[in-house]
């Protein structure tokens, strides 16, 4: 349940220090602990099976890295990673030169070895071949159960496909040089490899365990900080990986744990039993910042909020029907009454940093009650109820965004009724009442492969648990996969963006994806554009 503000404790007791080992003790660095609606979704620290807004907060700047970095505290544009340089040798061949003296959290030196195992289908992508475009690997989205040995969770390979379609093969050139082949051609290979999932795991690490889960709960990554514990549905204790090939990291340990209540991560941080409490819902800055010891980062980030719909839902399967849901809506009353104007409404399932793949002109459907009423006449929409499967604030201000478009929905004559869910398993359970669901979608490269093909693509994680396909927009997506001429790509995308937005809708955005992080005022410390936290050398000091 949300706080209301008339509760807020405004009085915090006075600041204690961070944290700290003993003055005996060599290592003087702080501890820190924050508190989060949610560590992770799969219960595993596999970045292929937790692909999700809380796994890159915990993953990304601590744990996981590729070959080609982010910016996190700027643009996120690519920078170097593990890779310090990197060229093209064709449309569908690129070669990278690795860093030297990158050690794993185990003490090996990463090399070309390593490359190729992460990207390996005993690792990655199963029994899929490099011909995944246009093709859909079904995936049920369960909790990941005990398998046989190094077994697979069907979703690993289904996620490894979904980032790289047409991998066929990592050549390690010699210890410090790799060299990436496509099966076709492919002007993002730049952008995947810097994207989540394309990240680097020590193949001994890999080897000394025994089956998946035990390593997908402790890899061997190499990261500034390494697991120590993970308890999941608790918490995720890191600490410093001091051979860090970025410098000695900031912080001895840093300690996620699971709070799911807003007024408890800001008790909590008021109190001093956290240093920094996340997901924090516009409403309640104001009365975080009068207590001048404390103080809210961030904004808004490259993830929009959503909504989906199961076009097989009986009342759904007439797209008047779905249409006349997206014209319901008064985004910008959402916006500014319930994230205070903190952010907007998008030009659709895009963001400007796709350059010249942007469309400036395209808009999300209007708002416009008259027409959704005409619809649903022209559909023979009779009232029948629609279910709405939600969590209880996933996503920040998910509650009341819900509860304000059921409004809406009404106002247009739509019966959508929320059923609330535990967990994202029972969210995506294929059963009769699944119908419309909340989600987000981030851009992890700046291309809109990254996005509207990588979610909603014939390989997406919507089409691959049975909930929408739209035979031209699959079409499509391979064009925008395989294609290297601009202006083709570009006019394939914004037929895609009308088939999936207006004609036969999969989703329709609500807004783009604010996130704020409370802390103390005397952490120096600057928060990322995106949900990772980012606490390597430098981005820290107390």
């Amino acid at each position: 349940m949300q706080m209301n503000r008339r509760h807020l404790l405004l009085a915090a007791p006075a600041l204690a220090a961070l944290p700290r080992p003993g003055l005996a003790q060599a290592d003087q660095r702080p501890a820190i602990t924050i508190a989060v609606q949610k560590v992770v979704n799969s219960n595993t620290l596999d970045v292929l099976r937790e692909q999700s807004n809380v796994g890159e907060r915990v993953f990304y700047s601590s744990l996981w890295e590729g070959l080609i970095g982010r910016d996190w505290l700027g643009q996120l544009g690519t920078v170097p990673g593990l890779a310090t340089e990197w060229r093209r040798l064709s449309d569908s061949a690129v070669e990278l030169t690795l860093r030297r003296g990158v050690m794993f959290h185990n003490g090996d030196e990463m090399t070309s070895e390593d490359v190729v195992f992460s990207f390996s289908r005993e690792r990655m992508f199963g029994s899929t071949l490099a011909t995944a475009q246009g093709r859909t690997i079904p995936i049920g989205e369960g909790m990941p159960a005990p398998r046989p040995g190094k077994e697979l969770p069907p979703e690993v390979p289904a996620v490894a496909r979904r980032s790289w379609p047409a991998l066929e093969r990592v050549e390690a050139v010699d210890r410090y040089t790799v060299r990436f082949h496509n099966a076709t051609p492919d002007v993002t290979m730049e952008g995947r490899l810097s994207r989540y999932g394309s990240d680097i795991m020590s193949r001994r690490g890999w080897e000394e365990t025994s089956s998946w889960l035990e390593w997908a709960r402790k890899p061997v990554t190499t990261g500034p900080y390494r697991v120590a514990e993970f308890r999941p549905d608790v918490s995720l204790t890191l600490v410093a990986h001091d051979a860090y090939w970025g410098g000695r990291p900031p912080l001895r340990q840093i300690r996620f744990v699971e709070v799911p209540e807003v007024s408890s991560r800001i008790n909590g941080l008021l109190s001093g039993e956290y240093q920094f409490a996340c997901d924090i819902p516009p409403d309640q800055i104001t009365g975080i910042e009068r207590n001048r010891a404390f103080e809210v980062q961030g904004g808004t980030i490259l993830n929009h909020r959503l909504i989906v719909f199961d076009k097989n839902f009986p009342a759904l399967r007439d797209a008047r029907v779905r249409r006349a849901m997206t014209h319901a809506i008064d985004r910008n009353a959402i916006v500014e009454s319930l994230w205070a104007g903190r952010t907007v409404v998008p030009r659709g399932l895009q963001w400007p940093y796709y350059d010249q793949m942007f469309h400036a002109d395209w808009e999300v459907p209007r708002f416009d009650l008259a027409e959704a009423r005409r619809l649903l006449r022209e559909a023979n929409y009779r009232g029948e109820p629609i279910p709405y499967r939600l969590l209880n604030n996933y996503y920040t201000n998910q509650n009341a965004t819900a509860q304000v478009m059921v409004e809406m929905w009404r106002a247009a004559g739509l019966n959508v009724q929320i059923e609330m869910r535990e967990n994202w398993a029972q969210i995506l359970e294929r059963s009769p009442t699944r119908a419309v669901r909340d989600w987000s979608n981030s851009a992890p490269f700046n291309d809109p492969v990254s996005s509207l093909v990588n979610q909603h693509g014939p390989n997406g994680q919507q089409q691959q648990v049975g909930e929408w396909t739209n035979e031209e927009m699959n079409r499509l997506a391979v064009e925008l996969e395989t294609g290297t001429d601009r202006a083709r790509r570009r006019a394939a995308f914004r037929r895609m963006l009308e088939i999936a937005e207006r004609e036969d809708p999969a989703y329709t955005v609500l807004h783009q994806n604010a996130t704020f992080t409370a802390k103390r005022r005397d952490i120096a410390w600057k928060a990322s554009p995106a949900f990772a936290m980012d606490f390597r050398p430098g981005n820290f000091g107390a």
